[in-house]
């Protein structure tokens, strides 16, 4: 029986065809090594198509491809061995290579102040290509955080200092009175709104960089806004939290500046685009802010 060479059609063309920037994958099924721990991740790959003589790409090359990501630890390295890989399997094709990697990634915290602790999600997107022979990496994180309406918290102290008149008007002042009145809600009679809040950051890495900082990351966004929202908590930590809230009251311009300004430390980054989205209890709609810089 004769054998016959299956049939190339992505190879297969009569005249001459518009190059793509851009062909590939989206949505691969794909565990991850990092920091220790398996993680599912979904895979966007894909290559441009510069060769105007050519149909279509490998496409199965890329899925292949990507298996060497389950055995090794996810690294800046291993992503740029990946796309190289992409190229040599295109070669004559492709001069340009790109891969985008979602996953949750879990980090165990503890409380303000009990020995409890839990696990938060942060939703970590990774884009990495090889473009006119450069190799860029570049690092999402999305970080919810509580914040607290500056104005809010101004009206409320007005309508307490105007209770306070009130119930003290032409009375001896005691101690003991005035602390059993701030103590009840007939003293407290406003408290300032506060909102669920998100970061979502995006940083570029240095090129020669060992392993992928995303604790540190995430650690410099929370600490720059003091209010990282809670896992487990008993009552000491609900008012701990409620205490940082309260020293830090921060419009959405606020929280912003604050993560500027800490990422404009970090030595491994050479640029970072990032954007506080605040969920507003008041308005039915959501506060915005957004800046950037490059290195």
């Amino acid at each position: 029986m004769t054998s016959l060479m299956l049939p190339d059609i992505a190879a297969q063309t009569s005249h001459k065809l518009q190059p793509l920037d851009w062909v590939g994958m989206r949505g691969i099924a794909l565990p991850v090594q990092l920091n220790g721990y398996r993680l599912s991740a979904w895979a966007d790959a894909g290559v441009s198509l510069d060769d105007g003589e050519s149909r279509g790409i490998h496409m199965s090359r890329l899925y292949l491809a990507l298996e060497a990501l389950e055995h090794t630890e996810l690294t800046p390295l291993a992503l740029r061995q990946l796309l190289d890989r992409f190229l040599d399997s295109h070669e004559g094709l492709s001069s340009s290579a790109y891969l985008r990697l979602k996953f949750d990634y879990l980090l165990k915290r503890p409380a303000l102040v009990s020995p409890l602790e839990g696990w938060k999600r942060y939703p970590i997107t990774l884009d990495a290509r090889i473009e006119n022979e450069m190799f860029h990496v570049e690092q999402h994180v999305e970080i919810p955080y509580s914040s607290t309406c500056p104005c809010s918290a101004a009206l409320a102290r007005q309508l307490i200092q105007q209770q306070f008149l009130t119930d003290f008007a032409n009375q001896t002042l005691d101690p003991q009175a005035i602390l059993q009145w701030l103590g009840s809600s007939a003293g407290i009679v406003a408290t300032p709104h506060s909102q669920r809040s998100q970061a979502f950051i995006k940083v570029r890495l240095r090129d020669n960089l060992q392993t992928l900082p995303l604790n540190a990351l995430i650690d410099t966004v929370e600490n720059a806004l003091g209010t990282a929202v809670q896992t487990a908590v008993k009552r000491a930590d609900e008012q701990a939290f409620a205490l940082a809230n309260g020293q830090n009251l921060m419009f959405c311009e606020d929280a912003a500046r604050r993560v500027h300004l800490a990422l404009r430390e970090l030595e491994w980054a050479t640029g970072f685009d990032l954007r506080v989205e605040h969920a507003e209890s008041l308005h039915a709609h959501d506060a915005v802010a957004a800046s950037q810089w490059q290195w």
